[in-house]
């Protein structure tokens, strides 16, 4: 066999696709038995059980119980992926968290960790430094459960040039050029990943969250500042350079508050987790280095958007101005993202997702007057379960999805 231009393929890069094929298809219909993976694959039986033989020596499949499959014909041996085997760990940079999340092969997720930190001015070598101690105690805790990191991914706000590993411009934290590429945690097999947080929040919400149902789409996430991930075609579109998505520094009022980018109104100085606050009367996150943050939590360590939640709960005038002030500039924008890129659907996440019910009504109504006669209706706005811990899960699951893809990265 050959590829274009007659270059031969050799024969461990012909294993590797066929190891990726065999794993994908176990994934996808677990448990499985290998007379069914002959039929899926177009492979021989034999060339069906050499291929899980070396899946299983690696720890990445596993036998299990018998499986029924027609009417006629005796049970076979199921195959699933081993979800005690290889393991993808994923890392977040925010503004006042860094986060930790493991997750096996089957997608499951055994360990979750946030620990809140006032990384906004804080020494990059200092934060990340930070991170990689996060890392090393996620490693060892999920080792006790007989996991091995595979290899790792982080999540890093504002611009970053993934080819080379450096954070070009984050102005909520205020790095600019600054690397990120080195050891997070103990050695694997896989080199370490970078990518913007908005990116992976959406890829999360693909894997773990809403998944294919939602078509193409544009993930919101909402904090300090706001980004966007867009997924198309099941995959992430990140533009020429990286940087699409950065929804937040759309000018929402022109000539408005300045931002830490250096321009005026924009679309998280009305809409961004502080500047909601600001509006409503309440103090910003004043977040300690090293408190922990419950698992799932939207409200930050010192419960800054949990207690605008509870003035909005309880019609608190100033709060409610606050929001619906900020659901206009956010469906303002998102109009504009409609028309550009016409997605199946709008997600919230982030603090988006606690604030949805208050949030969703006037940036839906901003969404319907934006569009013009162009669209006969504005896609559905659908709020993330997954809030703030979108981005960190799909960074683990970005390991995952390495590995099925390229198992023979670990062989």
């Amino acid at each position: 066999m050959t590829k274009s231009g007659n270059v031969p393929v050799r024969h461990a890069t012909m294993r590797g696709r066929n190891l990726a094929v065999v794993l994908e298809h176990v994934a996808r219909h677990q448990p499985v038995t290998r007379a069914r993976l002959a039929e899926l694959t177009g492979f021989t039986k034999t060339t069906v059980s050499t291929l899980v033989a070396l899946l299983e020596n690696a720890g990445l499949v596993r036998d299990g119980a018998l499986v029924h499959e027609g009417e006629r014909g005796r049970p076979g041996v199921g195959v699933s992926v081993h979800g005690d085997g290889a393991a993808g760990l994923g890392l977040e940079v925010n503004v006042d968290y860094l986060a930790a999340c493991v997750v096996d092969l089957g997608k499951k997720v055994r360990y979750r960790h946030v620990v809140g930190a006032g990384n906004r001015g804080r020494d990059p070598g200092a934060v990340l430094a930070a991170l990689a101690a996060l890392a090393n105690e996620a490693a060892a805790a999920v080792a006790e459960q007989g996991l091995s990191i595979a290899g790792t991914a982080v999540a890093l706000p504002g611009l970053l040039d993934r080819e080379s590993g450096v954070v070009r411009r984050a102005p909520n934290l205020g790095w600019t050029d600054v690397p990120v590429t080195g050891a997070f945690g103990p050695a694997s097999p896989l080199p370490a990943e970078y990518d913007n947080e908005a990116n992976l929040a959406a890829l999360g919400e693909l894997w773990f969250g809403g998944g294919a149902r939602l078509g193409d789409f544009v993930h919101v996430s909402g904090e300090i500042g706001i980004g966007a991930g867009i997924v198309v075609g099941g995959r992430v579109f990140r533009g020429a350079h990286g940087f699409a998505g950065e929804i937040g520094h759309l000018v929402a009022e022109p000539g408005g508050p300045p931002c830490s980018c250096g321009g005026r109104g924009c679309l998280e100085q009305i809409a961004g987790q502080e500047a909601m606050l600001r509006a409503a009367g309440l103090p910003g996150p004043r977040t300690a280095t090293g408190t922990a943050i419950a698992t799932g939590s939207a409200t930050g360590p010192d419960g800054s958007v949990g207690a605008l939640v509870d003035r909005l709960a309880a019609e608190d005038g100033a709060a409610l101005a606050a929001v619906a002030r900020a659901g206009r500039a956010l469906g303002g924008a998102l109009a504009s993202a409609v028309n550009l890129l016409d997605p199946d659907t709008i997600v919230l996440g982030g603090v988006f997702s606690p604030l949805a019910p208050w949030i969703r009504p006037p940036l839906r109504a901003a969404l319907a007057d934006g569009p013009g006669t162009l669209r006969r209706e504005i896609p559905p706005v659908e709020v993330s379960g997954l809030a703030e811990g979108a981005a960190v899960l799909g960074a683990a699951g970005l390991v995952i999805e390495r590995v099925i893809a390229d198992p023979a990265l670990l062989l």
